[in-house]
């Protein structure tokens, strides 16, 4: 079997819904074990999240596949104690509790560190573990409304638009990732464990990069462009005969390739309203009518085939059946799928990273609750009679 990059690494998750899931998920998925600290009562509550097949959620399913689950009582003495022992083996631990709880609850980092200083531990919350706004609740919405993400969503002079995913949920879950890792490696060279603070509401601000460039220089405030790009054109959505593609002429190359092997109005380019970048961007208006007026003579795949010819950026704008349909992303495994205990088979999102040595993989269905308690608690030397008494006594599940 292939060696996983993250092969060796344990991780306990404490974390739920989606920003710590997804985090864990992408270390499962690189081969890290992860086990999964669930509460008794229902568990993860994205268990409690529909669509359901037999019961079990599948928004679950999404995204807690490669993971171990356990069922702990962490308000307990015997089910701290147990969580402790599992953190003296483990070499990450990911919770997004509001700040102070998992202290509170006697696992916060210092708790573990005591037990383990190389713990690598990285604490997900709305606001951070620092700041004003650290004890409020913060969740992806809130984040994408306080950033200013949706001031510069939607059309003009109508109402904030939201992205259609959960933007910055899985954005701290990126972040999270790649922060665990560079803690790895540094502890690979000093030894040293330490405590990683991941905001939902912060996560998102340095993507802000040419917003943030036009900004600082000159004190422009991005404002909501719709379907077109803010400073590019023709960069943005197009109406043709049956619906809109997506077309990107982000440079003057690619523009005139457009006019003269696309559309054929080579004499746009010498147009005074069109010569360059900026110039088109101010009159994107009478760009887009005169655009359109052309690709609504003709359907969407005749004018993609039209721009993959000429070399000029374009495509499809798809409903999401159509995007996990198309022909390069089942090519490219963007669909996977795997037996699940209740279920049965179940299919899921692919990796987005092709590793040519070390290929991530799904070795394990998303978990039911607690399907691992006996066999992960055994690990720690704990018979069927003990394992018993502690079931009886509501510290495992």
């Amino acid at each position: 079997m292939t060696m996983l990059p993250l092969d060796g690494l344990r991780v306990l998750d404490l974390s739920q819904i989606m920003a710590g899931p997804y985090c864990t998920m992408v270390l499962g998925d690189l081969g890290a074990e992860v086990i999964k600290v669930e509460k008794l009562n229902g568990g993860d509550d994205s268990r409690q999240m529909g669509p359901y097949v037999d019961g079990e959620s599948t928004c679950f399913m999404q995204i807690n596949r490669n993971k171990k689950s356990i069922g702990l009582n962490l308000k307990s003495d015997e089910g701290r104690g147990l969580f402790h022992d599992l953190a003296r083996r483990a070499d990450i631990i990911v919770e997004n509790f509001r700040p102070g709880v998992t202290a509170s609850l006697g696992v916060g980092f210092e708790d573990i560190r005591a037990l383990n200083p190389g713990i690598i531990y990285c604490s997900i919350s709305g606001f951070g573990q620092t700041g004003p706004y650290s004890q409020k609740g913060g969740f992806d919405l809130v984040a994408q409304g306080m950033t200013g993400l949706m001031s510069m969503t939607g059309e003009p002079d109508r109402r904030p638009v939201k992205t259609g995913i959960a933007v910055y949920d899985i954005g701290a879950g990126m972040t999270a990732v790649y922060s665990i890792l560079a803690a790895v490696i540094h502890r690979q060279r000093s030894g040293e464990g330490q405590h990683i603070d991941v905001a939902v509401a912060e996560c998102g601000l340095p993507w802000f990069t040419w917003e943030a460039a036009a900004y600082f220089a000159e004190g422009t405030v991005p404002e909501r462009t719709g379907w077109r790009h803010r400073v590019s054109a023709p960069y943005q959505a197009l109406r043709t005969a049956d619906g809109y593609l997506m077309l990107g002429c982000a440079n003057q190359r690619t523009w005139e390739r457009f006019c003269r092997e696309v559309v054929e109005h080579p004499e746009w380019e010498t147009d005074p309203r069109f010569v360059t970048n900026q110039d088109r961007g101010r009159n994107v208006e009478a760009l887009e009518a005169l655009i359109e007026a052309v690709l609504e003579t003709h359907d969407t795949a005749y004018w993609l085939e039209r721009c993959d010819a000429a070399g000029v950026p374009a495509g499809p704008i798809n409903r999401f059946d159509q995007a996990l349909a198309d022909p390069h992303y089942q090519a490219r495994g963007m669909v996977q799928s795997f037996e699940h205990p209740v279920a049965g088979t179940v299919n899921t999102l692919g990796f987005p990273s092709k590793f040519s040595a070390t290929p991530p993989s799904i070795r394990a269905a998303a978990p039911t609750l607690g399907q691992h308690t006996e066999a992960v608690l055994g690990e720690l030397g704990l018979d069927a009679d003990r394992l018993a008494a502690l079931r009886e006594s509501g510290a495992i599940a």
